[in-house]
């Protein structure tokens, strides 16, 4: 209820001031913060086609395996690109006889024996295109570590033990080594800021290392993270926090602090567009929406597409 009545106080000012909804929260920001923040670009999306982890109801442990299109390419060539992904990931996983049911933020989920069976999927899905890994594509991980941790181990079921948090931090290690990974989310329990931080240390600075359980768009928790080096990025969700203005100083710290912005959706979706609105306004780095199916996640995506080409005429 108190995020409806939000979105209606926001969207009302936006008319009042006959201003795009997007122009209006980019205001609300360049207000608040004191910033001369200018909208340049549509934020570069995130597609989460694989489910997994409490967004399945299938034995892989990670939470969402994602593909993030070249962010040299416009917003509608990366929808296309996703969109066609999409479907030539559901041939491949037919082939391999593999469950094609979607979970709940609209990626396949797939009964397949271990994490890197799915990242193998991807690799095979994106050369039935020709499509090249780490220069036309790259992949996101949304890992939830924090759902398979218990007893100060790491529980995966393709290793005969569970994991110690070096044991589990060279895994992660060597699977960046392997596979064009971009962004990781959450790879550490949630609570472990010095495992993040020994994490973090190892590996490039272009990697995107993203606190969700970690941070949870919270101010104190984020200060926290960049006083020890937890990570150098941070997923938002405005209705996560509670408020526009909290969310705002949230983002502004984050900025401030050379932090990657990734703007986020939450599991329970509607329909409504508000969020890719705020990304553009905020000018994030990246946005995070599902899949691009269903109708809660494509309306978010048109969304962006109608910014483009009609409100910023990018393309």
């Amino acid at each position: 209820m108190q995020e409806q009545s939000l979105l209606k106080v926001i969207k009302a000012g936006a008319s009042v001031q006959k201003l795009p909804l997007f122009q209006y929260i980019n205001y609300l920001y360049n207000t608040q913060t004191g910033s001369q923040l200018k909208i340049t670009k549509i934020p570069t999306p995130i597609f989460n086609i694989i489910n997994g982890g409490k967004h399945a109801n299938n034995t892989l442990e990670f939470q969402e395996f994602q593909i993030i299109p070249s962010s040299s390419n416009s917003f509608s060539k990366s929808y296309q690109m996703a969109v066609e992904i999409y479907h030539e990931l559901k041939r491949v996983l037919i082939y391999r006889n593999a469950n094609v049911s979607v979970g709940s933020e609209g990626g396949y989920a797939p009964n397949l024996s271990s994490n890197i069976d799915a990242l193998e999927i991807l690799n095979e899905t994106f050369s039935k295109k020709k499509i090249k890994p780490g220069l036309d594509v790259f992949i996101g991980l949304d890992i939830g570590a924090t759902n398979f941790y218990k007893d100060q181990r790491y529980y995966l079921k393709n290793f005969p033990h569970p994991l110690t948090r070096d044991d589990y931090i060279n895994m992660l290690l060597d699977m960046l080594k392997q596979y064009a990974i971009l962004v990781i989310e959450d790879p550490l329990q949630e609570e472990d800021f010095k495992g993040w931080a020994v994490f973090s240390s190892k590996i490039s600075k272009e990697v995107y290392v993203i606190g969700d359980d970690l941070l949870v768009t919270n101010k104190e928790r984020l200060q926290k993270a960049i006083n020890e080096k937890s990570c150098n990025s941070i997923l938002i969700k405005p209705n996560q926090i509670g408020t526009i203005t909290e969310t705002i100083d949230v983002i502004n710290t984050a900025r401030k602090n050379n932090f990657g912005i990734i703007v986020s959706h939450r599991s329970g979706e509607s329909n409504d567009s508000f969020i890719a609105d705020f990304g553009v306004g905020v000018q994030s780095d990246f946005v995070k929406f599902g899949a691009p199916s269903r109708g809660e996640r494509v309306s978010k995506y048109n969304r962006l597409w109608e910014i483009e080409r009609e409100e910023l005429k990018l393309v």
